[in-house]
């Protein structure tokens, strides 16, 4: 079995299933190897934060993921703190509640329609690499080789353990009830949240009748296989909210428990984790799934990059540089979020609820609290020297002609270089140096900012030159560091052999 240019995934939750839509957009062969057949994934997830819309947009998803669930303008995390997201920057300033298999129906049907390979039923049982690939084992299968292996196969990750990776941290609360239910008297339609020290109860409509509620009973912690006992939910429900809403006609319900771990290495050789396998957080701030998500987002573009041949030097290794740092924001914030609303002590609560509530009418604070919940100000580093929007989110600015706006543009999932002027010359640099990995677009505003922005959103480079040529020059550095040599004119293929680092180190081998 020869390695091929193909990349294989373990599981096909919302992180899986969105890698391979990219890949196999981006005409990379990618297969995903999913242990579950005909089984339902009752997973835990239901909000979809305004962040992970802006890369569903990109995607040409966002609307149809919307026609299915419930927007929130606010999280309300506890009854004495709440997150205004009405003031969130773009076109999605609000969370979407959501059923999880309403984002992997959709990211599975963009998947199969690029051509990803998705094998239910596949369960995986090990894997070696080598210098050219990656052979995984499923149980009764032959064995399959690619180019590169994803782990996204959740907590309980085979790829992860196969690795020998720890998983360093700890549970953050145990014997956590859950339900979908009808309830007589429902809530406001927004996220409904309390904690009176000895449990804590969620209330999240999906908004077709069924809500998601979330118990937590201190006193009464059994093993995640006992049964949900409805009248024990309804008891910290009345406690907390002071009524149970009529909860009734449970359509399933489970208990889990939730850890805060996360592997110190997003990458070995040629194998990478993500989502769930890579970390896992409290559900406080609804930040898991979203997460999962934008590290597939991060690593797919790379991934194309390598195996088409343009990839500069070490851009693999920047999926770890870049993702790690965020995952580890994310456990830490909803670790904190959950620790605040779990103080036993009565004079702490008193303290905490005093200061919260202070903080929530604090304008910069509230700013702060949404776009780190949001995902909206997540930024990757850059170079010293850069400009200042470099590694920043790219908001979604106007463009003259068509597409009229920088998501549109990036559903080709190419780079996209906002110029600030009609400069023929950079639109035919752009256009026949690099057909097949840059759209060229002028602004459709006033401005002096010209910008290459990534696939996957985030600003690569920008600059404030206006002079023509000097403006050109500097785009045209840019292009060759992000976006490698210019393919050829004739056969439209990039050279291999340019993949040189900066300071002319030759790309290793993975």
């Amino acid at each position: 079995m020869p390695a091929t240019g193909n990349v294989l995934i373990v599981g096909a939750g919302p992180t899986g299933l969105l890698l391979a839509g990219d890949l196999a957009e981006a005409g990379v062969p990618c297969t995903v190897l999913e242990r579950r057949a005909d089984e339902p994934n009752l997973t835990r997830a239901f909000a979809v934060h305004a962040r992970t819309l802006e890369m569903l947009d990109a995607r040409g998803l966002a609307d149809a993921l919307i026609a299915t669930g419930h927007l929130v303008r606010a999280v309300q995390p506890f009854r004495w703190a709440r997150i205004d997201l009405s003031r969130l920057p773009g076109r999605f300033p609000y969370a979407l509640i959501t059923p999880q298999y309403e984002t992997e129906r959709l990211l599975a049907a963009r998947a199969r329609a690029a051509g990803a390979e998705i094998v239910e039923g596949a369960e995986v049982t090990g894997f070696s690499q080598d210098r050219d690939g990656v052979e995984v084992l499923v149980r009764g299968q032959e064995p399959r080789r690619g180019a590169y292996l994803v782990g996204a196969d959740g907590v309980r990750s085979v790829v992860r353990e196969v690795l020998g990776l720890p998983f360093p941290g700890q549970s953050a609360v145990r014997s956590v009830m859950m339900a979908d239910v009808r309830l007589t008297d429902p809530p406001p339609d927004q996220l409904n949240a309390g904690v009176d020290g000895d449990g804590f109860a969620f209330v999240v409509p999906f908004g077709d009748g069924w809500y998601r509620v979330i118990a937590w009973n201190r006193a009464h912690q059994l093993p995640d296989s006992d049964p949900v006992d409805l009248d024990e939910m309804r008891d910290v429900m009345r406690r907390v909210f002071g009524t149970d809403h009529g909860l009734h006609d449970p359509r399933w319900s489970s208990r889990f428990h939730s850890d805060e771990r996360q592997v110190p290495n997003y990458r070995v050789g040629r194998v990478f984790l993500a989502g769930d396998a890579a970390h896992v957080h409290s559900p406080a701030g609804g930040m898991g799934m979203n997460t999962g998500l934008q590290d597939a987002a991060n690593l797919g573009w790379k991934l194309a990059a390598d195996l088409q041949g343009w990839g500069r030097y070490g851009l693999l290794d920047t999926y770890q540089e870049e993702r790690h740092p965020v995952g580890r924001r994310v456990l830490r914030l909803s670790g904190a979020i959950l620790r605040g609303g779990l103080v036993e002590s009565q004079a702490l609560r008193w303290l905490r609820e005093g200061a919260i509530a202070a903080a929530t009418r604090t304008p910069p604070i509230v700013r702060r609290a949404a776009g780190a919940v949001s995902g909206i100000d997540i930024a990757y580093p850059a170079p010293r020297g850069s400009h200042r929007l470099t590694g920043r989110r790219a908001p979604d600015v106007p463009l003259a002609g068509k597409p009229t706006r920088l998501y549109e543009a990036l559903r080709e999932g190419k780079f996209v270089l906002v110029v600030a002027a009609n400069d023929r010359a950079v639109s035919y640099l752009a256009g026949h140096c690099y057909p097949d990995r840059v759209h060229c677009s002028v602004a459709g505003g006033a401005t002096r900012t010209s910008a290459l922005v990534r696939p996957d959103g985030y600003i690569a480079w920008a600059t404030d030159e206006t002079a023509p040529d000097r403006r050109a020059t500097e785009i045209r550095r840019a292009l060759g560091y992000w976006c490698g040599a210019p393919a050829d004119r004739h056969t439209g293929r990039t050279d291999r052999t340019d993949r040189t680092g900066p300071s002319g180190d030759r790309h290793p081998i993975a």
